[in-house]
């Protein structure tokens, strides 16, 4: 058998698994996603086994190659390394979702590369190695720009009366919510950053009202403000990653040209560039 390897690239939200052999993916699959922070070693090991398909486990592969969120030190990747190396008995390198959106967009290039999706993140990437990153936070400290805070942000205003009605309206009416339901998805939920991106998307059905545009563009300038003004973004392109900035492209791209910055791409997700930088 030739050299057959699994690239798997996770957010808290979904995991995407790639069979690679010699440069060419040949089984492609998506599960749950897999977080150390809000996950046991156990819960892991059920996502993985359950939710791939039968042939990501037919042998034991040259190795694998997991980049994840929550992945930020040794300790929280030794979780989620015992974690696969049960599941595939096969040599595994654990790395952070971070490094993975850097190799994914920019392979061997140096620039920025920044995360939009269930949260958010950003880091200067020597064409190798991450070599600054300015802390995300989480969606509680952090995240700004990400689904997490867009739709924090929404629903708080939802609840305060801050929102126009009639969009207050068709937002409970969307998801069959009532407010106390929402505080409790909220704060009753170890998914909380997965149920307020999930609301997020509610917004880009609604891009024509004033309001959600300006909640969108002030979000993203806010990410632009506290994380991208610390990088050498007159010298280095931005290359962004995620469901977030896909969705929100175009008011990404105008907040870029009003901060002064260049956005070189945004893509879905990067497992594409993974399999290039892998091979």
């Amino acid at each position: 058998m030739s050299e057959i390897i699994v690239i798997a690239e996770s957010s808290s939200t979904r995991t995407e698994w790639s069979l690679v052999e010699q440069g060419k993916e040949i089984e492609h699959a998506f599960t749950a996603g897999m977080n150390p922070l809000f996950h046991t070693r156990r819960e892991m090991s059920h996502i993985v086994r359950l939710e791939l398909p039968p042939e990501f486990f037919k042998h034991r592969w040259s190795h694998v190659y997991y980049y994840g969120a929550g992945c930020f030190s040794p300790e929280k990747s030794r979780i989620v390394e015992a974690s696969l190396v049960a599941q595939f008995k096969s040599p595994v390198t654990v790395m952070s979702d971070l490094l993975g959106a850097a190799r994914g967009l920019l392979i061997h290039e140096p620039g920025l590369a920044c995360i939009l999706g269930t949260g958010s993140n950003s880091c200067f990437y020597d064409g190798n190695a991450i070599v600054k990153n300015v802390r995300a936070g989480g969606f509680i400290l952090g995240d700004e720009g990400s689904g997490a805070s867009l739709g924090r942000i929404f629903v708080g205003d939802c609840l305060k009366g801050l929102a126009p009605h009639d969009l207050c309206e068709a937002f409970y009416d969307r998801y069959e919510l009532t407010p106390d339901e929402i505080l409790d998805m909220v704060y009753n939920n170890p998914a909380a950053n997965r149920n307020l991106r999930s609301f997020s998307f509610f917004l880009a059905d609604h891009m024509e009202s004033e309001y959600v545009h300006n909640l969108v563009y002030t979000e993203f300038m806010r990410f632009f403000t506290r994380n991208i003004s610390q990088y050498d973004y007159h010298t280095y392109s931005l290359s962004i990653v995620g469901n977030i900035a896909g969705t929100y492209s175009e008011v990404l791209r105008q907040v870029a040209t009003d901060f002064g910055a260049t956005v070189d791409k945004i893509v879905h997700n990067s497992m594409p560039g993974l399999i290039k930088y892998h091979s």
